[in-house]
């Protein structure tokens, strides 16, 4: 089993900036890919970026350019730093983990899921 922790969400005004982590632990994986998603109220979740262990990285097109996916390998650990937050982007923002190597943005992809962090961007 893979357990996922995300950390970082908090409130922000709009144009500001903030780094979300998720930390994996149990059994990882030498390759895979985690991702991003995030869920709105009365919104279905959406994909937000994703990253494999090589580094290469997908973006929704409504995160491109404020949006950077990062991996620390050593750590097990993945970062989403956001940057020029719109209200927008207000939702819980949620890790997840495949072990294939597949970037994808469909939700069944992933297996592993983390509870979510909180952010709430305000005017």
């Amino acid at each position: 089993q893979v357990q996922l922790v995300e950390s970082g969400g908090r409130l922000v005004q709009a144009g500001g900036s903030l780094r979300l982590s998720c930390a994996a632990s149990g059994r990882t994986f030498r390759s895979g890919v985690m991702a991003w998603f995030r869920q709105a109220p009365g919104k279905e979740r959406e994909f937000v970026a994703a990253i494999n262990w090589s580094g290469a990285s997908i973006y929704a097109d409504s995160v491109k350019g404020r949006f950077t996916v990062s991996g620390d390998k050593a750590k097990n650990t993945v970062y989403l730093h956001m940057s020029r937050l719109e209200i927008g982007d207000t939702a819980v923002y949620y890790c997840a983990a495949s072990p294939r190597d597949i970037l994808g943005t469909a939700p069944s992809l992933y297996n592993y899921w983390g509870q979510g962090t909180q952010v709430t961007v305000s005017s």
